[in-house]
């Protein structure tokens, strides 16, 4: 028998920053996307296996449109970021690898080239981690990523984070042509 408590729960589909709209892909999202993706492609191809190979605006589209689906049935919780003054698209963020028995979550995150710098991922994922710990009762969150991504690495060093361990050897580059260390940074309520 399917656990149907973790489909039920109250995720807000919206939520906002002094700066930011957060909100939920929905249909129609990945041609704006596709071009955050194109425009920083040589920024996201070291880190993301998503962007190992140029997508087609139809594949962004399909991959946002199964994302909004793993949203309302709660499988995964992807946020797309947008600057609430402009509304252009900045980001992406949100829940992965959810066990919402403990509960815990894991943050990822990846941001177009061109809104770099200014704070807007560390303030998305911030109010996320306050998602996590304070709305949806998170007893842990999690931020994984690559040794040598320092960029990446800044997020959760900045947000309180503890960095955890470092797993030496624990996984392949995404071109898969070097092992890699995978840092593990925890937040517990």
């Amino acid at each position: 028998m399917m656990n149907v408590d973790y489909i039920l729960k109250e995720v807000p589909g919206s939520i906002k920053t002094e700066r930011l709209i957060i909100r939920m892909p929905m249909p129609g999202d990945g041609k704006e996307v596709n071009g955050a993706i194109k425009a920083s492609y040589a920024e996201l191809k070291p880190w993301l296996g998503f962007a190992q190979i140029l997508p087609e605006v139809d594949e962004t589209e399909a991959n946002t449109r199964e994302a909004h689906a793993k949203f309302i049935t709660r499988k995964a919780l992807r946020y797309l970021i947008f600057c609430k003054e402009t509304h252009r698209f900045i980001g992406s963020t949100g829940f992965h690898n959810i066990d919402w028995d403990v509960p815990k979550f894991e943050i990822g995150y990846w941001i177009d080239a061109r809104m770099s710098g200014k704070g807007y991922m560390r303030e998305a994922v911030g109010r996320l981690t306050e998602l996590a710990l304070n709305e949806l009762g998170g007893r842990r969150v999690e931020i994984r990523c690559e040794s040598g991504n320092i960029r990446s690495r800044k997020i959760p060093e900045h947000l309180g984070y503890e960095l955890e361990g470092i797993l030496k050897n624990e996984d392949l580059s995404v071109d898969g042509k070097r092992v890699t260390d995978t840092c593990i940074y925890g937040l517990v309520r």
